[in-house]
């Protein structure tokens, strides 16, 4: 996988340890771009030793706990066992003194062990899936035709209008993961999307989700998605 200047093919192309971001309910994916808007001291200094350094940040999510909400600010919040490792390739510092930033998905990663704080943020060695460097920007088993009409379906149904254009022109691997990320779901659906094991189950399940959503909203959603 090719990220600005930098070349990503085999898991020695990253590095055994990242700095892992926790964010709830926040979703990268390979090829897609994340806008993060960073203003707390810790992660600043996480996103300050990146630019200095490989410019790789491990995005993942808390984990679903009742008490999720009351730990997520606590130093060893448990997260969740998949994330996925974006390189910076935006930055603008504010004159407030934050950062914003944009993340392009490199690939998914496995949590295995925890190293130390640094500077307030969390470390961990990761194990990469490679799959992911290197899989097809057109895999030509996605049910697009499917996909398509459950979003225009969501789209509809909440008075929603979308550049088709620009839907028309994406490839299967841009579209199934952009939408993906901009779905309005919750932190566990967000994360079966990160951990469907391939492009094609990716799709179906964000085609499942969604159906789930209009079906428990509007109803029979049968002629919806004709």
């Amino acid at each position: 996988m090719q990220v600005g200047n930098a070349r990503y093919l085999k898991s020695q192309d990253l590095p055994e340890t990242l700095p892992v971001f926790p964010l709830t309910g926040v979703l990268l994916l390979p090829g897609a771009q994340l806008p993060l808007n960073i203003f707390e001291p810790r992660y600043l200094a996480m996103f300050d030793d990146a630019l200095a350094g490989n410019r790789l940040i491990g995005m993942v999510q808390p984990a679903f706990t009742e008490d999720a909400h009351e730990t997520a600010s606590k130093p060893h919040q448990p997260l969740c066992n998949v994330g996925c490792v974006g390189r910076i390739t935006s930055f603008a510092e504010m004159e407030d003194g934050r950062y914003l930033v944009s993340l392009t998905g490199i690939c998914r990663f496995r949590l295995l062990s925890e190293g130390g704080m640094v500077k307030g943020y969390r470390t961990f060695k990761t194990a990469p899936f490679v799959a992911d460097l290197t899989a097809p920007d057109d895999d030509a088993r996605v049910d697009r035709e499917a996909l398509l009409a459950a979003f225009k379906a969501y789209l509809e149904a909440n008075k929603l209008e979308a550049d088709w254009e620009s839907v028309e022109r994406a490839s299967n691997r841009t579209l199934v993961n952009s939408l993906a990320m901009m779905s309005p779901y919750g932190p566990a659906e967000k994360q079966a999307l990160l951990e469907a094991p391939d492009l094609k189950s990716r799709a179906e399940t964000l085609i499942a989700i969604t159906e789930i959503v209009l079906a428990r909203t509007f109803g029979d959603i049968e002629t919806m998605l004709q």
